[in-house]
């Protein structure tokens, strides 16, 4: 592993009531592959844009492996994606992503997550969720946090609504072939500062945030 001066993000790391999100080491993405070959979902509803998860077992993995070393090498300020692996009780269960595009001018993000189908049901979706927009509003000075759900996917518009966004829009997305009704939501700032939240305690975050285009 890199040592954390040289690549600051393998020094990030949030702390919640139960829960690490930290950047992972290759030993993190060989377990995070694993719980995701377990499986996420049903496998007859597809709940997400790009159909991963359909991949066979062997492929799912070495594929899953192949995206996040392709996210570490293409980051830069201008263009990132934090995939961070979520640990509950010493254990990954799932993952959450924070993205942005020109986020010095923008200061928009994207949020993004899974977490493995024996661990849903326990508000681990919301509280993971609440981290990377305390990360996002607080940490980095964001204006606004965007996400998006298709209208099959009850849950994850439940905590996108629970966390204060509001639902902005509905289009049309491709999923396996048929095109689905997909709800967008939009979080401002003045929204998430106004509605009481349990920080996470970030580490390491300080000598990130020249890298994520936040100063």
């Amino acid at each position: 592993m890199p040592e954390a001066s040289a690549w600051p993000l393998f020094a990030l790391r949030a702390f919640t009531d139960r829960l690490e999100l930290r950047w992972p080491t290759d030993a993190d993405l060989d377990e995070l592959a694993r719980v995701a070959a377990a499986g996420i979902h049903d496998p007859a509803v597809m709940p997400f844009a790009v159909p991963w998860t359909d991949a066979p077992p062997g492929d799912l993995e070495r594929r899953m492996l192949q995206y996040h070393w392709s996210v570490r090498g293409a980051l830069s300020a201008e263009d990132w994606k934090l995939e961070l692996v979520v640990v509950e009780a010493g254990r990954i269960v799932g993952s959450q992503g924070l993205y942005a595009k020109g986020f010095a001018t923008e200061g928009t993000v994207v949020t993004g997550s899974w977490l493995g189908r024996g661990f849903q049901g326990r508000g681990l979706g919301r509280e993971m969720r609440a981290a990377v927009l305390d990360l996002a509003f607080h940490g980095l000075g964001a204006r606004a946090a965007h996400s998006g759900a298709f209208a099959h996917n009850p849950a994850s518009q439940r905590v996108s609504l629970a966390l204060g966004y509001r639902m902005v829009g509905i289009d049309q997305l491709e999923c396996r072939g048929v095109l689905r009704d997909h709800y967008r939501f939009r979080l401002e700032r003045a929204g998430w500062l106004a509605h009481p939240h349990r920080r996470a305690r970030w580490e390491g975050l300080a000598a990130c945030r020249p890298l994520l285009g936040a100063g």
